[in-house]
């Protein structure tokens, strides 16, 4: 048997690649992406695939293009693959 915790991000995935593509819907899997901390120095959104971030600060933005290959796939589990192919970083 698998523990909750292991069930909870696939059916959040589930629900969230059902529902239209919206602001809110990008913003809500960036949270999940990123965590809370990352999220409240940021804002999101979507262009033609393309996540426009800005961000507060350069520390943000090298910590975001660092991890930026681990925050595509969670992104792109949460949202599906085709809503988002790339992330353009701004400071």
């Amino acid at each position: 048997m698998r523990p909750l915790s292991h069930a909870v991000p696939a059916a959040l995935a589930h629900l969230l690649r059902g529902a239209p593509l919206s602001d809110g819907k990008v913003a809500f899997a960036w949270r999940a992406a990123v965590g809370p901390a990352l999220e409240r120095a940021t804002s999101v959104r979507l262009e033609s695939g393309v996540l426009m971030v800005d961000t507060t600060s350069a520390q943000w933005s090298r910590e975001i293009n660092r991890s930026r290959g681990v925050i595509l796939a969670r992104l792109k589990a949460l949202l599906g693959d085709d809503a988002v192919t790339s992330i353009q970083i701004r400071s």
